[in-house]
């Protein structure tokens, strides 16, 4: 009872978005539950909590279909950081970002970080298709006692279209490309380059099949909103939350204490 107690109420927010089928929610299974598993796609939007060290943090899946666009501005309103996902194999799904998903983070907070991840890595990138994160791996071999363990902590991933076809799919999406989308969702914010992050740190290719880059995404993610975790931890302390059952009780006591 403890530990859900102290989940209750999240540190901070982080919202991904993204056009339909890019994986956004493979992404988060990966990361919160260290496998990798068919999805359908998401209906509105889902929840979830990430004890990060003392912290709490929520992360809000949502959904990409054109229907529920509207929910978006609504998920992301306080968000500390949002993840503008995309498939690599699909330049429109970049383009989405930019003409559909960008304005719904007008009601993210006035220092959201935004990063930029492409998904399905190993379809065009045999390091991604090859190689699990070092944890993932351990996870990976663990459920899969019967398969054969590859050396160098990198076991054969599920097989995918693309291996199963010998040849890689196209990349649509290149590193220039996220980086360059960066450059502009910075202009749109009003911020100076100069002054923000640079692209490399907050564009990523992932892999939620592999697992590859997944936690390297989270994990940068959580560290750059520690400064909004620890300025929200700052001001609740400088404005407590009054009960008002204790002002109640309080109140009734002193008044009979004065009644003759």
């Amino acid at each position: 009872m403890p530990e859900v107690s102290k989940m209750k109420k999240p540190d901070v927010k982080v919202v991904l978005l993204g056009d339909m089928n890019v994986g956004k929610t493979s992404l988060l299974h990966r990361y919160t539950e260290r496998r990798f598993k068919d999805t359908i796609s998401t209906v509105g939007g889902a929840f979830f909590l990430k004890q990060w060290g003392p912290y709490n943090i929520s992360i809000w899946d949502t959904a990409g279909r054109e229907q529920f666009h509207g929910l978006g501005s609504m998920y992301c309103r306080g968000a500390a950081a949002v993840i503008l996902t995309y498939d690599v194999t699909n330049w429109q799904s970049l383009a989405e970002l930019e003409e559909r998903f960008l304005s719904l983070t007008d009601t993210a907070n006035h220092d959201c970080i935004y990063a930029l991840v492409g998904n399905k890595a190993d379809l065009t990138d045999p390091t991604a298709q090859l190689c699990l994160d070092s944890d993932v791996a351990s996870e990976e071999r663990k459920e899969e006692r019967t398969e054969p363990q590859a050396p160098s902590g990198c076991p054969t991933p599920p097989a995918s279209p693309a291996s199963l076809s010998g040849t890689p799919l196209h990349k649509q999406v290149t590193p220039e490309d996220a980086a360059a989308l960066y450059g502009r969702i910075l202009r749109y914010k009003g911020l100076e380059e100069k002054s923000s992050l640079p692209a490399h740190k907050l564009c990523f290719e992932t892999s939620a099949k592999t697992g590859y880059n997944v936690d390297a995404l989270f994990e940068a993610l959580f560290d750059l909103v520690l400064p909004s975790i620890l300025r929200k931890r700052n001001e609740n302390q400088e404005s407590p939350t009054v009960d008002l059952e204790e002002c109640r009780g309080g109140g009734s006591k002193r008044a009979r204490a004065a009644c003759c």
